[in-house]
């Protein structure tokens, strides 16, 4: 693998509230209260409509995609929590398995050159920005061959205090970890909200990928802890991250996966695209090598289709990354 990704501006630490909105939150609610108490906290997002009709569908992976229900998560960093004329900082397609109750979670690196409708070849965290959720979807679909429709956005800028709300986390870390967070030494500790936010802004000892890793490991600890809490403890945490959140999922959509949420379990979670190298023109983009490749390899891991064949979408702007570039297999 050949990672040379570039920093993403402290705004990855998003990904910690992220999956909670949609799974932590459902997590929750599905401890079986009442439809009313359900319809009255979801009253705190911040609902919007979008035309799926700009929404590109690649209806060659519908059969395949039968038992998965894929949503797209974007962490905005507004300062002014507002949910339009922002770059998505932080990418996450959240996998279910309508079966198994296994959720894998794919974090697309925010600086990943691919083709967005109107603008050509950009990073893909500007599409939020040109377009808001409609053109984000879209280019996730038609860069990944996917099928999203439904979205959740956060402004995610109460790390800390979500943090500190369930009383830190646990987590093991390394000595080169520990000197980066004001630990003497290695070994396994809580973190509070600003120990935490520090472990997720790790950049000086590996990598950008390694920090992708770290801040997932964050989101899994919160998520681990949250499922064990008492219903008021959650009903608390609720009530404190709705009003940051952005989404065309409907009470009833959402309390759909309410039967289902208590049994999900996290057993993937990645970065995307898997082979990236670094080009430089007028700014610095990860490029994947090559897009086709990397899409392949991503409905063979999330999806389990050993046989995937990318689409002649794919194909098309894959070789026209290869053709601006120059990287190829």
């Amino acid at each position: 693998m050949n990672i040379l990704l570039k920093s993403e501006k402290g705004g990855i630490l998003k990904v910690l509230g992220i999956l909670l909105i949609i799974i932590l939150i459902l997590l929750g609610l599905a401890l079986g209260i009442g439809y009313a108490f359900i319809s009255d906290k979801l009253s705190n997002v911040n609902f919007v409509d979008i035309d799926e009709a700009n929404i590109e569908l690649n209806s060659g992976v519908e059969q395949e995609l039968k038992d998965y229900r894929n949503i797209a998560i974007f962490g905005l960093d507004s300062r002014d929590n507002s949910f339009s004329n922002s770059r998505s900082d932080c990418i996450i397609i959240v996998s279910i398995n309508k079966k198994t109750n296994d959720v894998k979670l794919t974090s697309v690196y925010r600086d990943t050159y691919v083709d967005i409708e109107g603008h050509g070849l950009d990073k893909i965290t500007h599409a939020y920005a040109y377009g808001g959720p409609e053109l984000a979807i879209n280019t996730l679909n038609k860069n990944l061959d996917l099928n999203i429709t439904e979205f959740v956005t956060v402004n995610f800028d109460t790390v800390e205090t979500i943090v500190d709300s369930i009383g830190g986390i646990t987590l093991t870390i390394t000595d080169s970890e520990a000197s980066q967070i004001g630990f003497s030494s290695g070994g396994t500790y809580t973190l509070d909200g600003k120990e935490a936010l520090a472990y997720s802004r790790i950049r000086k000892i590996d990598s950008d990928y390694q920090r992708t890793e770290r801040m997932r490991t964050v989101l899994e600890a919160v998520f681990n802890k949250v499922k064990k809490q008492e219903l008021a403890e959650i009903s608390n945490f609720v009530d404190m991250v709705l009003p940051h959140i952005s989404t065309n999922m409907s009470t009833n959509s959402i309390i759909s996966l309410v039967p289902s949420a208590v049994f999900y379990k996290i057993t993937d979670s990645t970065g995307w695209p898997y082979d990236v190298s670094g080009y430089s023109s007028d700014a610095w983009y990860g490029v994947p090598v090559t897009l086709e490749s990397n899409v392949k390899e991503f409905h063979q891991n999330i999806f389990g289709i050993s046989d995937y064949t990318p689409s002649e979408t794919v194909e098309e702007i894959s070789d026209s990354i290869i053709n601006e570039t120059g990287y190829s297999r």
